[in-house]
């Protein structure tokens, strides 16, 4: 099984259309059997699209709005499509961002879609707050795979300590209701964790103190993991020049389950694949 997350700043990327084009290409080649999207716009004045319009997508009952013209996700499922390699997905936005766009998430699947769950995890519900945050995500026959877009540690309104923990009380819920703790049902969270794992007692040690297994440190073989490459929104004012590293490694993929993983790598890096977005992918392969 190989998957890949990547935040992917879409719309609000320089040159846009050249990047979507280079991660359909990076899709295309890899064939990954989920990958899951952060940070998946659409503008909220664009058309609306019809169903046939939309090949392979599942609405989530969390969301009853329509997926319009320019939406990330539903221009990259049309442009697979085209080259006949078909995933099932879905998509639900999660806040006004950039005051322009429907700001959500999306996860792609190969294998068919069973169950879509999406749930809040920021204190705020006002969807004119930037800080306002949620999950999305899909049950396949691999298991459950979540799209993650944390907010920061230090934030006094949003702290990630208050998030997790909603997160995991949700996914506990599931787990009586659905005996997520049988060796057969993994679940795995992928995304922008906006956390550094170097930073100790913060985001990166509560996640793995709360038994979550980072695939990077599971594979066999990997590479730096770097996947931000530059000081990007939200930490150019959370660090200082002492403490500013030349790379951050915020975007990961957790297993629920300490299982074997052949190598994890980052992606779209400008090494392997075109930068596409702020942040670089990271793709595991089981």
């Amino acid at each position: 099984m190989k998957i890949i997350t990547i935040n992917t700043h879409s719309l609000e990327e320089p040159d846009y259309e050249r990047k979507l084009h280079q991660f359909v290409k990076v899709i295309l080649t890899e064939l990954p059997d989920v990958f899951a999207m952060q940070e998946v716009n659409q503008s909220v004045n664009a058309e609306p699209l019809k169903a046939s319009q939309l090949p392979g997508y599942i609405q989530c009952r969390e969301f009853s709005g329509p997926v319009r013209q320019d939406n990330h996700g539903a221009r990259l499922a049309g442009l697979l499509a085209r080259e006949d390699v078909h995933y099932y997905w879905t998509w639900v936005p999660a806040k006004l961002g950039y005051e322009k766009y429907d700001e959500g998430l999306a996860i792609f699947s190969r294998q068919p879609i069973y169950q879509v769950d999406s749930f809040r995890i920021s204190r705020c519900d006002d969807y004119e707050n930037w800080k306002t945050r949620r999950i999305l995500g899909i049950r396949t026959e691999n298991g459950w795979f979540y799209t993650v877009h944390m907010g920061w540690w230090d934030d006094a309104e949003e702290p990630f300590e208050e998030q997790w923990e909603r997160l995991e009380n949700h996914l506990k819920s599931l787990k009586e209701s659905q005996g997520l703790d049988s060796e057969n049902i993994p679940v795995w969270l992928m995304g922008d964790f906006n956390s550094l794992d170097i930073i100790s007692g913060e985001g990166y040690d509560l996640v793995s103190g709360s038994g979550w297994k980072d695939t990077y440190h599971l594979a066999r073989e990997k590479d730096t993991g770097i996947t931000v490459g530059k000081m990007i929104d939200g930490w150019r004012e959370r660090l200082s020049d002492q403490k500013k590293p030349e790379g951050m490694r915020i975007d990961y993929i957790w297993c629920s389950q300490k299982l074997p993983v052949r190598c994890s790598c980052v992606v779209c890096n400008g090494e392997k694949y075109p930068v596409v977005s702020d942040h670089y992918g990271v793709m595991a392969v089981l």
